[in-house]
């Protein structure tokens, strides 16, 4: 199976395509794309590649599981590129939020603003499934529900670090951080 992955690869992407895909798989390889990786089940494991300033968001169960962030702590659900990481961009950066599940609606809820680590997330927010904030994310800003395979689009205008989450998904491990800031470097990402 080894020698063969790559053709094994190739094909369950052509036959994605021919099917649709569910929508999800981004077609656009190149210069500012990253690797994402997207389970499929127990014995198989699509990859494909996020374009760049697009946070891709699911279930962590789904595929972008939960990681100790060394400063921060616990977060999950939410990725730039393969798993989940603490998220960061440059202030005036306008992301692609995309739903990477292919059955759950999800959303990005501002939890609250905070001044640095660890992130202490909240036991019980309000978090709305509908949206506010005019595209802008800040405190008090939610997407609205996102379908699968759908994406919207945010600026970054507001310097900080924020505590986000999914107002459907925030209790199944989809609590993240996004630190807009100058020279914005996102955190690691998920060991396999």
């Amino acid at each position: 199976m080894k020698k063969y992955g790559g053709v094994t690869l190739i094909a369950i992407v052509c036959a994605l395509a021919a099917c649709g895909g569910g929508g999800s798989v981004p077609t656009s390889a190149g210069a500012g794309t990253t690797t994402f990786v997207q389970s499929l089940g127990p014995a198989a494991v699509l990859h494909f590649t996020l374009p760049a300033n697009t946070i891709g968001e699911e279930l962590p169960s789904e595929g972008v599981h939960t990681k100790t962030d060394p400063s921060w702590g616990l977060v999950g659900g939410f990725t730039q590129s393969t798993t989940a990481q603490v998220l960061a961009f440059p202030p005036n950066t306008t992301v692609t939020l995309t739903n990477l599940s292919k059955t759950y609606h999800h959303t990005l809820d501002v939890v609250k603003k905070v001044t640095g680590p660890p992130a202490n997330f909240p036991p019980n927010p309000t978090l709305s499934t509908q949206a506010q904030g005019n595209g802008i994310l800040g405190k008090g800003y939610a997407s609205g529900s996102i379908a699968p395979g759908k994406s919207i689009s945010v600026k970054l205008s507001n310097k900080g670090d924020y505590l986000i989450g999914c107002a459907f998904h925030y209790h199944e491990g989809m609590q993240d951080v996004i630190r807009v800031i100058a020279h914005a470097t996102p955190g690691p990402t998920f060991d396999r």
